[in-house]
């Protein structure tokens, strides 16, 4: 198999057109049987409405010739118009109450894939082909015209123009077969006209939407209230504005060729009709001429050649547009299917027990990301005590974060066995697994909600008692004090007016109070107090033994003044422990961590030095 045909064979859908349409069937089945019966319904209007249309003309011309009296020929007339006013009217009000139905459907999946996202692996979450998946996914998902809503109306299009077709060509049987054919050929041809054209479209999809993405880019970093300063401050405005200028241009130069392209296409399309017209007209014309037909039957067979190509042109773009709708419905299904590299309800059941005493051991364990050329963890063995405070420092890119990811079981390693009391994780159900950890990480998740339910994770049942002890832990409690509405204050302004805004280190307190609140035997902090100042650091290290009490935790710093307090001390260098022990114990045995120790000290010691002399000063 060559290189393009595995392409191929990797970009090809999973399910097929068909698989998709009774996909979709099931859903409104199960979530608003309604869309079905409705869609059914709108064939029917639409087909009735037509027929009326078709012959009444041809109806009042008959009567002319055959000299009726006024008073039935306005009869006629008054009675067309009232049946098509009524299959009018019809057609509206169905098109009006099925979307409230298929826009429930649609939301039905669009709730399937953002419950897939939330309890997906984690390794997924941070996979670059996992995020596209996503993006595709929820292109198909995010409004009326995407393809889990449109796709409704292309089947009742499909089932519309097949059933046009049928009608037409019984009206049209008395005519010649050739003319039929004619018309049926005049029709492929436009088809494959615009066929092309469309296809140029969505050939050159991915080119659009990178002019697209850049100009996107550009105005949402632009209107972004973080960087406002920066923009002011560096006189950004200018740049910017060339920047999207520039991604203008090609955008620009973009529909300059698509144009061109759709103007070719219609001209040769209005060429087809002209011909296929012409013909009709002429055979028409002389078969009247020759007194094979009256003016009625005339107006009536034209008529029915215009409808009868419009209704092979439908059947064509419809079943075209179906197939377009199936790829996005199947990128839609595939991700809500994507594989599990962890046991979630699969695995054994993990009942975490107050009290309980819990080790985790890291035997042999090597770790590396994928695509990378080396290890990130490499052949560690290690075991966190019950009870044990135990510190990770070392420089950027020693592996420090990549560690507490596999103790907490983010990730499996690629190597060797994560062990809780002499169990392989990869047994339990992994959901299980994580109730036995709080943590505080360098990236973290805040809603528009109160401060309560922020730092109980919950709407309901929050135990406000134990939300105050966990904020006086953390430090918070006399910030919280000051607002109007205390722990039911909103937090940030995206969603109430009345929000309020925590700095850095505010919202790092906030995260802290949160994790002890969830009361789990194990507490993971990744540079918890990064945005502390110094005085408000010290405070969260002397209540550290407070707030651990009972527990394990595994603590990550560069600064290393703040490990004094743990335990134990683990010096990482190239994904590796160099040293290990207590503070004074390292610092007295030398190496590695002494040396970074001093380095830092005497920053802080210059430091406090360069402040006294500017305060005298």
């Amino acid at each position: 198999m060559t290189v393009k045909e595995k392409k191929q064979e990797k970009e090809r859908p999973k399910y097929n057109m068909w698989q998709n349409t009774m996909y979709m069937l099931g859903k409104a089945w199960k979530v608003r049987k309604s869309v079905i019966w409705l869609c059914l319904l709108l064939v029917i209007i639409g087909l009735a409405g037509n027929v009326v249309e078709l012959f009444l003309v041809p109806a009042v011309l008959q009567k002319v010739e055959i000299a009726k009296a006024l008073k039935e020929l306005l009869l006629t007339i008054i009675g067309f118009y009232v049946l098509s006013m009524f299959f009018a009217a019809g057609k509206v009000y169905v098109n009006g109450i099925t979307n409230f139905g298929r826009i429930e459907v649609r939301l039905d999946i669009l709730r399937d894939l953002q419950r897939k996202m939330a309890i997906t692996s984690y390794p997924n979450t941070e996979s670059a082909e996992v995020r596209q998946k996503l993006e595709k996914a929820n292109r198909a998902l995010e409004s009326n015209i995407a393809a889990t809503e449109a796709v409704w109306k292309t089947l009742q299009e499909i089932l519309l123009n097949v059933l046009g077709f049928l009608t037409y060509l019984m009206i049209l049987s008395a005519l010649d077969g050739y003319l039929l054919l004619v018309v049926i050929a005049t029709a492929v041809i436009s088809y494959m006209v615009n066929h092309y054209v469309t296809e140029w479209g969505y050939r050159h999809k991915e080119e659009e939407e990178k002019y697209i993405n850049r100009l996107m880019y550009v105005r949402k970093r632009a209107e972004d209230a973080k960087l406002a300063k920066d923009i002011r401050i560096f006189g950004m405005r200018d740049w910017l504005e060339s920047v999207y200028s520039s991604a203008m241009r090609c955008y620009q130069a973009y529909l300059q060729r698509r144009e061109m392209v759709y103007m070719v296409a219609s001209g040769a399309d209005v060429v087809l009709s002209i011909l296929r017209n012409a013909i009709a007209y002429i055979y028409l014309v002389t078969k009247a001429i020759n007194g094979g037909l009256s003016a009625a039957e005339f107006v009536l067979y034209f008529s029915a050649i215009s409808g009868f190509t419009t209704w092979i042109l439908g059947i064509l773009n419809s079943i075209y547009t179906l197939h377009k709708h199936s790829v996005d419905i199947s990128q839609v299904r595939e991700f809500v299917e994507l594989p599990e590299p962890f046991l979630f309800e699969e695995g054994e059941p993990l009942q975490v027990v107050t009290g309980m005493d819990y080790e985790i051991q890291l035997k042999n364990v090597s770790f590396r990301y994928p695509g990378a050329e080396k290890d990130t963890i490499s052949h560690m063995n290690l075991t966190l005590h019950p009870g044990e405070n135990m510190a990770i420092v070392g420089l950027n890119g020693a592996g420090k974060t990549t560690l507490v990811k596999l103790l907490i079981g983010f990730y499996d390693p690629t190597e060797g066995k994560v062990l809780l009391n002499g169990v392989d994780i990869r047994k339990y159900n992994r959901r299980d697994y994580y109730q036995l950890f709080s943590g505080v990480f360098q990236q973290f998740s805040l809603l528009s909600v109160t401060l309560a339910e922020n730092i109980a994770q919950s709407p309901t049942d929050i135990d406000k008692e134990r939300v105050e002890e966990c904020v006086k832990k953390a430090g918070l409690w006399e910030k919280i004090q000051l607002l109007p509405q205390k722990l039911d204050t909103h937090l940030g302004k995206q969603v109430y007016e009345d929000g309020v805004e925590f700095s850095g280190g505010e919202v790092q307190r906030l995260m802290l109070a949160r994790a002890l609140y969830k009361g789990a035997p194990m507490i993971m902090l990744d540079e918890p107090t990064a945005a502390l100042d110094p005085i408000a650091e010290n405070d969260i290290y002397m209540k550290y033994n407070e707030m651990t009490k009972g527990k394990s935790s595994v603590f990550i710093s560069h600064r290393l003044a703040s490990t004094r307090f743990c335990d134990r001390i683990l010096f990482l260098e190239a994904g590796r422990i160099v040293q290990e022990g207590t503070h004074e114990s390292l610092m007295a045995t030398g190496g590695k961590y002494a040396e970074l120790f001093e380095v830092q000290s005497k920053y802080y010691r210059e430091e406090g030095v360069q402040n006294e002399e500017g305060e005298a000063r």
